[in-house]
């Protein structure tokens, strides 16, 4: 049985088929974070890990700063304290596209 190595981490830009969801990318971080703790892994796993670590960090902080600036234009109210309604743009990683217009 053939077991192909996954490619090594680039540094370019993450593709959308490879942004894992939010939660997934924490869970991934805690198994790094353990794996790294323990300190028995060769330099070489380590430091894959802790690319892998430093990107899904960037990701995940990413999406909570998009969630945090959705969350402040939902509950924004003008001066007269009534609510925002102005359309707001976001990028979802999560979601494709809506092609149905």
């Amino acid at each position: 049985m053939n077991r192909r190595t996954p490619p090594p981490p680039s540094d370019g830009p993450v593709l959308p088929e490879e942004i894992p969801s939010f939660e997934v990318a924490v869970k991934r971080l805690t198994e790094i974070v353990q794996s790294l703790e323990r300190g028995d892994l060769p330099l070489e796993d380590s430091l894959r890990l802790f690319e892998e670590g430093i990107r899904l960090s960037r990701v995940s902080q990413s999406r909570l700063d998009s969630a945090e600036k959705r969350v402040e234009q939902l509950l924004a109210v003008d001066e007269q304290g009534r609510p925002r309604t102005a359309p707001f743009a976001t990028e979802s990683l999560d979601e494709p596209p809506d092609n149905d217009a």
